[in-house]
Formats: C-alpha cells, sequence, structure tokens
C-alpha cells in the first residue's frame, strides 16, 4: 500500500512553555481588559482578540520557540527557501470560557496555520479535523474500526505547552469547552513568500 495526498499534522510541546505560558497568559489578559467585546470570528460564547502586533515584546520569546517548529514542518514539506521567505501573516488569542466553542471553519490565503495551548485544562475542548479530500462526499462505505486511512474526523486533545501545526487549508472546530477553567489558545498563519515580490 502506498498513500498519497497525505495530510501532515505536526504536534509538539515547545521548549521552556511554562515560563512563556505565563508570559503569554498575562499579555492575553491585559489584552482582554483592554477590549473586553473582542472580535467576532469562529468563536461562539467565548472572547477573540483583535491580531497581535509581532513586534510585542511580550511575544518575543513564543515566536522565537515556535520558529524552530515552523522551520521543521516546512523542511518536511520540502519548501524552497531559496526563492520564498517564510513569514507569521497573523496571531491571535481565543479565551474559551465554559460552554464555548468554535466553529468549523479554515484559514484562507496561508501555508500553514496553527494552534497553540497556553491553558487547557481536562475537557477543554478537542480541536477536530476534517478530511479535506472532496471525493469524500459522494460515497464512504462504513467501516468495522477507524483508522488513519478510512477516518473522516481526527481530533486532538490540547493540553498546554503543546503545539499544533497544520495545513491551512484543513477545516477543523473546537468542541465545548466542558471544564471549569478558561481555555487560551494562540492562533497563528504563516505564509511564504516569492523573495522578488518583497522588492515591488
Amino acid at each position: 500500500m502506498h498513500l498519497f495526498f497525505s495530510t501532515p499534522i505536526w504536534i509538539n510541546q515547545i521548549n521552556n512553555h511554562e515560563r512563556i505560558n505565563t508570559e503569554l497568559k498575562n499579555y492575553i489578559y491585559k489584552e482582554k481588559e483592554k477590549n473586553p467585546e473582542g472580535a467576532k470570528k469562529s468563536n461562539i460564547n467565548g472572547w477573540h482578540s483583535e491580531e497581535f502586533d509581532l513586534k510585542n515584546e511580550n511575544l518575543k520569546n513564543f515566536i522565537a520557540e515556535i520558529s524552530k517548529n515552523i522551520g521543521s514542518a516546512i523542511k518536511d514539506m520540502g519548501w524552497d527557501l531559496e526563492t520564498q521567505v517564510v513569514k507569521i501573516t497573523g496571531m491571535w488569542a481565543i479565551i474559551n470560557t465554559k460552554d464555548a466553542f468554535n466553529e468549523k471553519h479554515h484559514h484562507g490565503n496561508s501555508a500553514l496555520s496553527a494552534a497553540y495551548y497556553v491553558k487547557a485544562e481536562q475537557d477543554a475542548g478537542n480541536i477536530v479535523f476534517y478530511d479535506p479530500r472532496q471525493a469524500n462526499v459522494f460515497h464512504h462505505p462504513t467501516s468495522k474500526e477507524v483508522n488513519k486511512i478510512n477516518a473522516q474526523v481526527q481530533s486532538v486533545t490540547p493540553k498546554a505547552g503543546t503545539l499544533v501545526l497544520f495545513p491551512s487549508y484543513l477545516e477543523h472546530k473546537v468542541n465545548p469547552n466542558l471544564s471549569n477553567e478558561d481555555r487560551i489558545v494562540i492562533s497563528f498563519n504563516v505564509s511564504l513568500i516569492k523573495k522578488k515580490d518583497l522588492l515591488k
């Protein structure tokens, strides 16, 4: 058997996540105090920040750590870094209080997207990914047991310090937070921009 058109997902604990998460929590809650209404995106009942200023000092250590993971993912994909540069094109935070969730969506106009868990207790709500193959909507035979080949959905249980990187085309949602604690996530998008376009 050969696997064609496989969908990669990278799941890693980042280094120094305890210290970094303390910095991020303080920063995110301060942002919420400044803008308690937040933005309305895929979030239902939760709080969604406006996009972060990536030059903010509070994000410096976090961006340094995730850049290593982004680099590894890009190497796995075999993308050309001689003619393109890697750029984080958007970053924001989501706080899901009890029963809050995120509707099914995808991230357009980017190569990779990510969810990084700043805080996630047990039952805080899995991130759920959907099979991206269009042919899947026409016919899907019943399976005796679900495996990585026939599954129509796959989910990842959040854990503080975990970074989940995935192709931006992959549709996903977040299940309701059933815990009594906030579920805090930073999401971001990554693009590869042609060097010649930066000169225009």
